[in-house]
């Protein structure tokens, strides 16, 4: 039961990662510009790492690293989307 409420409660973080993105996307225009290599490699050393932490079975750093995954994809999809509406 205790294992149910901390992956219920983690689910529950991760949800808050889209807002969150979302909110930085509208609060950084600038620097999602300028470091959009630098957010893609977060990201996939966030889902590697997410990867590994599954094998040594880590919760608290598995749901770090996929809410930095998270928030930092979302911040960079929406900008990619609003770019190609632009033209």
């Amino acid at each position: 039961m205790q294992e149910i409420v901390k992956i219920l409660i983690g689910l529950v973080i991760l949800g808050l990662g889209i807002p969150i993105g979302d909110f930085l996307r509208k609060q950084t225009k600038e620097e999602l510009n300028a470091g959009r290599k630098w957010f893609g490699i977060i990201i996939l050393i966030c889902l590697v790492g997410a990867v590994i932490t599954l094998i040594w079975k880590d919760d608290a750093l598995l749901f770090g690293l996929l809410f930095i995954a998270i928030v930092t994809s979302r911040s960079l999809k929406f900008r990619k989307n609003n770019k190609k509406k632009k033209r």
